[in-house]
Formats: C-alpha cells, sequence, structure tokens
C-alpha cells in the first residue's frame, strides 16, 4: 500500500482556507517543464517566469488576511459539547470495562484532562484562525508526547513519539495545543503564572526561530538538520540538562527485554519450555487461547508491511505469548496488546500491536474547510504520519489486522524516556518549552515547506505574543472542564478509578 492509498502522501500547501490568503502553496507552484525535461510528479515544478513571488514572501503575504496578532482569539462554539459529555463520547467503542480507568486518569489534573481530550481542543480549534498552509500533524502534540528512544543501533534519539492522531491539517493547530499544555503543566506543578506563560511564549519563539533557520538551509541538510545533541545549545536549554541526563540513563535501561523478564515467567506446556506472561490487573492480563491465536496470527499480515530488509531479522524470533496491556491516558481503553517473542539466545523482543482508531481531529478538520484525506487502513495512516514527521523512526514500525480492528505495530519499550513536565521545577519549564517548540518545527518540515512558515512567522514576536495568550485563554477553559468532570465524579454521575 502506497502512502497515498493510506491517505498520506505528499500533504500539498494549502492556502485559503477560512478567508486564508488565496492561491496555491510553494507545491503546487510553477508551470509546465520546458526544453526536453518533462515535469515529473512528485518533484516540484519549473517556476514559471512571470512567478516572482517565493515561498517565504507567500508566508509573509498571508499577514494581511490573517493577522499573526489574531492568533490570540478562543470564541467557543454555541454547540460545544461539555467536558463530561466529550468524554463519554471519545470512550465509544473503546474496552467499556476500562472506561472508568481513562476517566480516571484524565481526572488526575487539568493537565491530565488536556492529554485525553485531544477531540475537544479540536473542536474549539475550528473557530480560531488559520492561515491555510498545512502539514503532517502529531495531531496530539502536547508537551509529554515528546520523548527519547532508541534508533537501530540503541544511540537515544529525542523527537515526538505519539501519533495516534496524526493527520494532514493546519500546522497551528499542533503548536496551540503544546502551548497551552506547557501553560498547564505548570500550573500543576505550583509554577507561578508569569513562568507559565513564559514556557509557552518560548516554545513559540523556539518554533519560529528554527523554522526560519530550516528554511535558509539546502533541502537535504534542512531535512536533517538540528541533531539531538545539538539540542541544548540551539534551544539554550541548559537548566535541563541534569534532568535530560537522568531521563536518558533510565531510558537505556528501558527495553522490552527488561519488561518480559519481569512480566513472564518460565512453564512447561505439551510442547516444551516456554515464558508466558503473568497477569497485574489492572494494567496486565493473560488472554484467552483464541485471543492469542488471532493476535499472533494477524502478525503475518504485519510483515508485509515491514521493510523487507527487516524480514530476516523476525525470522529468527519464536512467538511465545501474547497478553492484553492497558496504555497511556487519551490511549486507554484502545485495544492494545504486547506480543514475546524469544530468538535462539532466548533474549526476549516485545512487540505493541496497538489498536489504531481514526483520528479525532478528522471531523474537525472538515468543519474548519480542509479535505479529509481517505484513509484505507487506521495503522498505515499512523505508521506513515510517524515516518514523516520523526528523523528517524523504529525500524519495526507496521501494521495489521484483527478481528476486523486495524492495528499499529512497533517495538514495545524502545529505550523509551520521557520528561514529565508537570515535574520540572520553573526554570526548566521554559527550556523545555525551547525544546519541543524547535522538535516541532523540525517535525513540521519534513512535510511543509518551513520557507512559507517562516515567512508567516517572521522575525519579530508578534505570533509568540499571540499565542502564548491564547494559551493562557485555553488552559483557564480546561481547568473549567476538569472542575467539570470531577463535579460529575463527586455526584456519582461519572464512573471513575482514581489513582490508578
Amino acid at each position: 500500500m502506497s502512502g497515498a492509498d493510506a491517505g498520506g502522501g505528499v500533504p500539498e500547501q494549502r492556502t485559503g482556507a477560512k478567508g486564508a490568503a488565496g492561491g496555491s502553496g510553494a507545491g503546487a507552484r510553477g508551470a509546465a517543464g520546458s526544453g526536453r525535461i518533462p515535469v515529473v510528479p512528485g518533484f516540484a515544478p519549473r517556476r514559471a517566469a512571470e512567478d516572482t513571488r517565493s515561498p517565504k514572501q507567500e508566508g509573509k503575504d498571508l499577514r494581511d488576511r490573517i493577522p499573526r496578532s489574531s492568533h490570540d482569539s478562543l470564541v467557543l462554539a454555541v454547540d460545544r459539547p461539555g467536558a463530561v459529555a466529550a468524554v463519554k463520547e471519545s470512550s465509544r467503542g473503546r474496552v467499556p470495562e476500562l472506561t472508568p480507568l481513562r476517566v480516571g486518569r484524565m481526572a488526575a489534573s487539568p493537565f491530565a484532562f488536556l492529554r485525553g481530550a485531544a477531540g475537544l481542543m479540536a473542536h474549539d480549534l475550528v473557530g480560531t484562525p488559520v492561515t491555510g498552509v498545512t502539514a503532517q500533524l502529531c495531531g496530539d502534540a502536547h508537551a509529554a508526547n515528546f520523548g527519547l528512544y532508541g534508533d537501530a543501533r540503541g544511540r537515544l534519539v529525542m523527537d515526538l513519539n505519539d501519533f495516534d492522531e496524526t493527520v494532514v491539517g493546519p500546522w497551528e493547530w499542533d503548536l496551540k495545543r503544546l502551548a497551552a499544555s506547557l501553560v498547564l503543566a505548570g500550573r500543576v506543578s505550583g509554577t507561578a503564572e508569569g513562568v507559565c506563560r513564559a514556557a509557552a511564549f518560548d516554545a513559540v519563539g523556539a518554533y519560529r526561530r528554527t523554522m526560519r533557520l530550516l528554511s535558509r538551509l539546502p533541502a537535504l541538510d534542512a531535512w536533517n538538520a538540528i541533531a539531538d545533541e545539538e539540542l541544548v545549545s540551539h534551544t539554550d536549554a541548559r537548566d535541563l540538562l541534569g534532568t535530560l541526563e537522568k531521563v536518558s540513563e533510565k531510558a537505556r535501561h528501558n527495553t522490552g527485554a527488561k519488561f518480559a523478564a519481569k512480566a513472564t515467567e518460565a512453564v512447561s506446556d505439551s510442547v516444551g519450555d516456554i515464558r508466558r506472561f503473568v497477569d497485574a490487573p489492572p494494567v496486565l492480563r493473560r488472554v484467552s487461547d483464541a485471543e492469542a491465536a488471532a493476535v499472533a496470527g494477524a502478525l503475518e499480515e504485519y510483515l508485509g508491511t515491514v521493510s523487507e530488509d527487516r524480514l530476516p531479522l523476525l525470522a529468527r524470533y519464536e512467538i511465545q505469548d501474547v497478553a492484553f496491556r492497558v496504555v497511556g491516558t487519551g490511549s486507554v481503553g484502545t485495544r492494545s496488546y504486547v506480543v514475546l517473542l524469544l530468538d535462539h539466545r532466548g533474549d526476549a523482543l516485545v512487540l505493541q500491536v496497538k489498536e489504531a482508531r481514526a483520528s479525532v481531529l478528522l471531523p474537525h478538520l472538515a468543519a474548519a474547510g480542509f479535505p479529509v484525506p481517505k484513509t484505507e487502513h487506521e495503522g498505515s495512516r499512523v505508521v506513515f504520519g510517524q515516518k514523516r514527521m520523526q528523523v528517524v523512526s523504529d525500524i519495526l514500525l507496521g501494521w495489521t489486522t484483527v478481528d476486523g480492528r486495524p492495528y499499529q505495530v512497533r517495538q514495545f519499550r524502545n529505550r523509551k524516556g520521557s520528561v514529565d513536565p508537570a515535574a520540572l521545577t520553573p526554570d526548566q519549564l521554559d527550556d523545555y518549552g525551547r525544546m519541543t517548540g524547535a522538535l516541532l518545527a523540525r517535525a513540521h518540515a519534513h512535510s511543509a515547506d518551513p520557507r512559507l512558515i517562516a515567512g508567516y512567522c517572521g522575525k519579530n514576536e508578534e505570533l509568540d505574543e499571540a499565542v502564548s495568550r491564547f494559551a493562557v485563554l485555553y488552559a483557564d477553559r480546561t481547568e473549567a472542564d476538569h472542575a467539570d468532570l470531577l463535579k460529575s465524579i463527586k455526584r456519582g454521575r461519572t464512573a471513575a478509578e482514581l489513582g490508578v
């Protein structure tokens, strides 16, 4: 299946949505080929002689229709669902018995509520200004969805690391979600309001400056720019060094093999000695033989979706057992399995087979005037989106279908590590904001022309000020939503398992 088949393809640089400036973006500009070289689909068309506007100038021109200062607005729709109704709707189609656990995790704090309410925020973003320029979005770019993971040789990479909601859409939506989440994370830790707002301000500033840097580089250099070892100096995040070193040390030991050693036991069956998962409710539970066989059998389809050069590697592993494992905050209630595989030495590889639901952004993209991409398999959507946004991705990414439901497949605990933004000190929060803002710009620049976005964002702090004001307003709104959820739980109207 190609990226286009999966509802992906190369995102078109759109302008004109919701009253934005008309005309096409850099990816659609130019004239037919001349001379002996034809226009080749998939490559940039040749620029027409009369076309004197650069992508940077096109971005600047967008400011006339969509002033950067206008991004501070938050006008909620009259038909906006209440917090309790939104949580209930977002639980539709999930494993019913896990709904109270999901609600309980969202009730932990306003920041946790935001993490589980990507669809509600997308509903609210429909009414905000957009330039019409699109990129591959994370779709859920809150501050806790950045972190460390291992590359093919075990070296640590820092990047976005959750793509359940990925889709092509307005780049501003990711940036505003990041900014609002930083304000909420700071408030949870008791950080002064001015520092919380400064973290959002700095995140937008880092996004803007990084996009300007990428816009000036040759295309290939920009694609691979800002290596992880340069992140701290690029974003002046030296106050984070100690925390990053601790997280890195922990991540190096956070492997599937270590998980398997703790979560499995040796047993004997009719074939011989094997390892199997041990129940650890409510997070990990064994499944029936039929369910385990369905998941294991679905890995045959998965093998057809990974890069062909990985097949000899996977062929060296034997499938041992399957278990159901609860994950995340927003993902709680989705069907997610871990599959234990052992090599000839008995060393473990653990794959996660995680249900891929339709992106919660889809209905709101249509409401905002953006096209809704065709998606034939939600697992492929997640995988292609992840590969487009990350500098380096898991070499075993793929997808499959279990009992008619789409799933993504990836390594479990592939040296993953994360910074808890709600536990950062005040002097670290703005550093973390700058780092995540830069990472988001790098990710967006893989699908959107950085010259176009950089032209719009500009050199001054007008956009930084506007989005940070929006972030404070949306943080206030989220705190009110969280309070409504707590009230419903306290009155017994909404079931929740708290503190789990």
